[in-house]
């Protein structure tokens, strides 16, 4: 094992080959933001976020003004134990935050479900109406 860092050079030796190997099987990712997708559906949009292991109580939705922020915090512990077998136990902790423009979208009708680690959001856009038009008579 070694680097392939340029301009760097590392001497290897049993430890810092460990090392490596520890940082790399052991360490998980950090949360940084989750995956969107956003389908035009017509008369709506259908929003998917990834939002796997989450409860539903850890999702927030808080709308302000024409903008949707959409957070959730997984706590947990990281923690170096031996005692149950265990050679290290890790579970990852963080939160996610985006917001969204809601600009052309009915906020008080859309709808959302989470299932399977997938948070689904019905957008229905408004709907533009056409001023009535009518003619008046003279008398």
């Amino acid at each position: 094992m070694f680097a392939l860092t340029p301009f760097e050079r590392r001497s290897y030796d049993l430890f810092n080959a460990f090392h490596d190997f520890e940082d790399d099987f052991f360490k998980s990712p950090q949360l940084r933001s989750f995956r969107t997708d956003i389908k035009d559906e017509g008369d709506k949009y259908l929003m998917e976020a990834e939002l796997p292991g989450f409860e539903k109580e850890d999702i927030k939705l808080d709308i302000t003004g024409n903008t949707l922020t959409l957070s959730a915090e997984h706590k947990s512990e990281a923690e170096d134990k031996k005692e149950d077998n265990y050679i290290r136990r890790e579970r990852s902790f963080g939160s996610y935050q985006r917001s969204f423009d809601l600009t052309g979208i009915d906020a008080d009708k859309i709808e959302a479900e989470y299932k399977n680690g997938i948070l689904e959001l019905t957008l229905p856009k408004i709907v533009e109406t056409k001023p009535e038009t009518r003619r008046l008579e003279i008398k």
